[in-house]
């Protein structure tokens, strides 16, 4: 089969026009993503009763660390099947999509299991005020009915987007998000469900996404088609996938549990705070996908490039998305920044009791993060760009230490004598600006690495088929 003529060649040509191609579905397809799911917080804000929306908020942090660690599995997933398509292997491109796509409906199972059972006592644990615990918890459980769809969505997007495709993940996504509004609206207004109405929505349109993106694969004629009768698992290429998105995983959970700290810190606040700080991270999560974009295709243009033994391209992609990335979120934060009021009383309508206290906290976080966020997209670029060269855990335990240990130092050292929610916000860009200058140094030391290995191969293969 050969691979689709549509889809961007990531080896070859100039790299900032290639990676601006794949880049911008990527971000509308993050940032419609994040449009959807921030219309449950808009309808249970306006239509939901007045704790709805503090409830909703107060699940992202711990909904976000149960997932994480089993989502890194599909980073691992993208990086094996970039390197098969540098390398022109078709035959291990069909071993990691079969393996993937199993693995990713079993530990979806396993992850919904897993968050139905802890989400009201590690809602306990973390603090969360008793007149939003129970429809905290309640839209948790729902949420993580449905975790075998997204699962499978992701991993399949993944496969889609290492092979050069960006745009049908995209189209996927925005039919699924369109039925997620309707149903918000449907659900809370007419039936009147309020955190219940809003979860099941969610979960209608991850299993509609999921079914569109198995569909696809399974229709096509290209390297990554999916035959169900074929699913099994390659222990060659599990085992890959594993030392990729494993460390992947335990990064993004320890980042979580970071957060999880500093969530409990704001729960302290109050639900005002609480009300507040989730209408600006909902804003944040703008900036956060836009700029995530650039990581997405740093790990797949790195791996194809690597799996082409083209190693003098990665730090040309590495500029590159570091230069893109930031003008990105320096623009947005501006933007951000500039209209802070009339974007935070999106979520939180004038009347609303306590809106303006609630308004004032988010202003609050976001004077801070939307200025600094330049050093997040460097420290997620920098990330990309060492995943895709297969190198995994080096930028795993630099996140843990620098970001997240950072974070909890903060809290636990500089927060106590400075107790205010500004005190807390400072401990972001703190944190990006350590990871990002300690994945700078690694990217250095991994390349000269891979570069003296490579050379060591070519001379060893040189003399084994000279006749002398």
């Amino acid at each position: 089969m050969a691979r689709h003529s549509k889809n961007i060649d990531m080896t070859n040509g100039p790299i900032i026009k290639g990676f601006l191609l794949f880049s911008v579905p990527i971000m509308l397809s993050g940032i419609l993503q994040l449009l959807f799911n921030a219309a449950d917080t808009v309808v249970v804000g306006r239509f939901g009763s007045e704790t709805a929306l503090g409830a909703v908020g107060s699940t992202s942090a711990l909904i976000t660390l149960i997932v994480n660690l089993f989502m890194g599995l599909s980073v691992g997933a993208s990086v094996t099947a970039a390197h098969c398509y540098g390398a022109k292997d078709p035959a291990g491109v069909h071993q990691v999509v079969h393996t993937s796509i199993l693995a990713s409906a079993v530990t979806g199972v396993v992850v919904g299991m897993i968050g139905i059972a802890v989400s009201t006592p590690a809602l306990r644990l973390m603090g969360t005020p008793d007149n939003v615990i129970d429809q905290a918890s309640t839209y948790m459980k729902i949420y993580f009915c449905g975790m075998p769809a997204m699962m499978v969505y992701n991993f399949g997007a993944s496969i889609l987007r290492s092979a050069g495709d960006t745009k049908r993940p995209l189209y996927y996504l925005s039919v699924a998000g369109v039925v997620n509004i309707v149903l918000n609206l449907i659900f809370v207004i007419v039936f009147h469900l309020d955190v219940a109405g809003v979860a099941i929505a969610t979960v209608i349109s991850q299993f509609i996404s999921a079914i569109c993106i198995l569909a696809h694969m399974m229709r096509c004629d290209k390297w990554y088609r999916l035959e169900l009768k074929k699913l099994r698992i390659y222990p060659e290429k599990l085992k890959r996938i594993i030392w990729i998105g494993v460390p992947a995983g335990l990064q993004g959970t320890v980042f979580s549990i970071s957060n999880v700290v500093l969530q409990s810190s704001i729960n302290s606040f109050g639900s005002i705070a609480i009300n507040g700080n989730t209408a600006a991270a909902n804003l944040e999560g703008f900036m956060y996908l836009a700029v995530n974009a650039f990581h997405q295709s740093s790990v797949s243009f790195t791996g194809q490039n690597i799996g082409a033994g083209k190693f003098h391209r990665a730090g040309t992609i590495m500029k590159a998305a570091l230069g893109l990335s930031a003008a990105v979120s320096v623009v947005m934060g501006g933007a951000f920044l500039l209209l802070r009021e009339p974007l935070l009383h999106i979520y939180i309508p004038a009347y609303m009791s306590n809106s303006a206290q609630a308004v004032a906290y988010g202003v609050s976080r976001l004077l801070i993060i939307c200025s600094t966020y330049f050093l997040c997209a460097g420290n997620d670029v920098m990330t990309g760009v060492l995943r895709g060269m297969g190198a995994s855990l080096a930028p795993a335990l630099i996140s843990v230490i620098g970001v997240c240990g950072t974070r909890i130092l903060w809290v636990l050292l500089v927060f106590p004598f400075y107790h205010s929610l500004v005190s807390l916000y400072i401990s972001y860009p703190v944190s990006w600006f350590v990871s990002f200058g300690a994945q700078l140094l690694c990217f250095f030391v991994v390349k000269k690495r891979m570069l003296r290995r490579y050379q060591e191969d070519t001379i060893q293969k040189e003399t084994a088929e000279s006749p002398l």
